[in-house]
């Protein structure tokens, strides 16, 4: 990605760190690998000039932090849900806003938070999205009736959407040169897969040794820490654009992505054609649709300029990641049903089940990321739909009598390796080749279209499973999805190394 921004924030170390990674071998510029040679990963080269003061890892493992902390949110509380019912005196329909208040305003607030990071600055953004969430995990560890609750919540998820898009801000302004980017890509994805991963074990070990608050008090401490992280390693980062906000797109899209979500949450509880879920679903995509004609001739300085979907990479890679997040339901969220309600093991042990291919997802995703300047986005795509259409067929297969070996543990190795593929590569399919100042948007387009694809695939499966517990339709459907990605695929530039302007 081009910078647009000057050199007087640069540091003297950061050309010489892009030319060490050059002349290694391998590298753009450098000599090509030799028959026997294999990818290595090399340092990861400082920020790039005008940027950022903070060195490399430190910039990194900021973003990291954040990704693993808003996705570990999404699930933490899961397991803390019945201690929280008993102490707080819940209904069940209103315990189901403490885990649905939070993913509604994470999901629609996500395209205004990556906007605002473009015209305010990733650094201000990230910020005020880390006090945000921090303030509302406070007053949610310390909440004493079940209103109070939910909208720290709300709160929650609204601190993550300015979170999310940021960081993805800072990692595609920071690391420029191809190796570099794919490299922090691969790590900020693991980080959010282990955020994934680590919630329910998480969250069950701090309900169970001290007490449910603690699922929201732990994340004080940690975001101050990130906090103070952010205001030193960000300190020379660009100030943002200053440009007015598109306040009609901002309220039309973020209503009509909060209403879309919304309405097919309600799922849960009706019918697909019931008004509970028709009515704020057609409003969603009136909402949207309206969205869409303000930024085409409405906005002079649109929140989403409707340009940036002539980017090859953009437009395939967002609708790729739209069907990548019911891949990541299909694979994490019904699996652990099906051990638990076919193979009879306890929420612990299901988690415990899953992870061999959590490592199998970390170690390839950060393989993926050293492939990719090499390889190009397409044949790491195709090789993941490939897996995911082998893995999910063998799932579809599995029954009480399989046992956990033969009919969980071998496809969810196959599924995790192409998650492994692609989740970092469709993240820097649908984030490179734009300006700088679009950065912020274009991570909150990227973030908002998995996380509105787990939404709707995950109403869209729970219907197929239906009462009887149809894993297979589950699973089926899952592997249609994979074909689906190879198939869109074919729209990804066909460069080797994504061009970072």
């Amino acid at each position: 990605m081009t910078s647009t921004d000057p050199a007087t924030h640069a540091q003297e170390g950061a050309g010489s760190a892009d030319s060490r990674l050059r002349s290694q071998p391998g590298s753009q510029s450098g000599s090509q690998p030799g028959p026997q040679s294999r990818p290595q990963p090399s340092p990861l080269p400082g920020p790039q000039p005008g940027l950022h003061t903070g060195p490399a890892w430190m910039v990194l493992a900021l973003a990291c932090a954040c990704q693993f902390m808003v996705i570990l949110d999404s699930s933490i509380v899961n397991v803390a849900l019945p201690s929280v019912r008993d102490d707080l005196g819940f209904t069940s329909t209103g315990l189901a806003w403490v885990m649905n208040g939070y993913l509604l305003t994470f999901a629609g607030f996500m395209l205004l938070g990556g906007r605002a990071a473009d015209l305010f600055g990733p650094r201000r953004i990230l910020t005020a999205g880390l006090v945000v969430f921090s303030a509302a995990s406070l007053a949610g560890g310390l909440a004493t009736a079940p209103q109070v609750l939910v909208a720290a919540r709300v709160a929650q998820g609204v601190g993550a959407a300015l979170m999310a898009p940021a960081t993805l801000a800072v990692i595609t302004t920071s690391f420029t040169e191809p190796h570099a980017r794919a490299r922090a890509f691969g790590a900020w994805s693991a980080a959010g897969g282990v955020g994934g991963m680590a919630g329910a074990l998480a969250g069950g070990a701090i309900t169970t040794g001290l007490s449910w608050r603690w699922v929201f008090l732990i994340n004080v401490p940690i975001g101050a820490a990130l906090i103070g992280t952010a205001l030193t390693a960000l300190a020379g980062a660009r100030p943002g654009r200053r440009e007015p906000l598109d306040l009609a797109g901002a309220i039309t899209g973020t209503a009509g992505l909060a209403a879309l979500v919304y309405g097919v949450m309600q799922t849960a509880d009706h019918g697909w054609t019931s008004v509970p879920v028709a009515g704020p679903v057609v409003a969603g995509l009136l909402l949207l649709g309206a969205f869409v004609a303000v930024q085409a001739r409405l906005a002079a300085r649109p929140m989403m300029p409707l340009r940036l979907f002539r980017v090859r990479g953009v437009a395939a890679g967002n609708g790729m990641l739209l069907l990548f997040g019911g891949i990541t339901i299909a694979m994490w969220y019904f699996t652990s049903l099906f051990l638990q309600g076919v193979l009879g093991f306890s929420a612990l042990q299901a988690g415990l089940g899953q992870t061999p291919a959590a490592v199998v997802f970390l170690v390839v995703a950060r393989w993926a990321a050293v492939l990719m300047p090499r390889t190009g986005v397409r044949p790491l795509v195709l090789a993941g739909s490939a897996c995911f259409l082998a893995g999910f067929g063998w799932l579809a297969q599995a029954s009480a009598g399989s046992g956990y070996a033969v009919g969980v543990l071998g496809p969810t190795l196959l599924v995790a390796l192409g998650i492994g593929l692609t989740f970092p590569t469709l993240m820097a399919a649908a984030t490179a080749g734009v300006p700088e100042g679009d950065a912020g948007i274009v991570g909150g387009l990227a973030s908002t279209a998995g996380q509105v694809g787990g939404s709707i695939g995950l109403a869209v499966l729970a219907t197929a499973a239906g009462a009887a517990s149809h894993y297979d339709r589950v699973f089926l459907i899952a592997a249609g999805l994979g074909l689906a990605i190879a198939a869109v695929s074919v729209l990804l530039p066909r460069h080797r190394t994504a061009d970072p302007g």
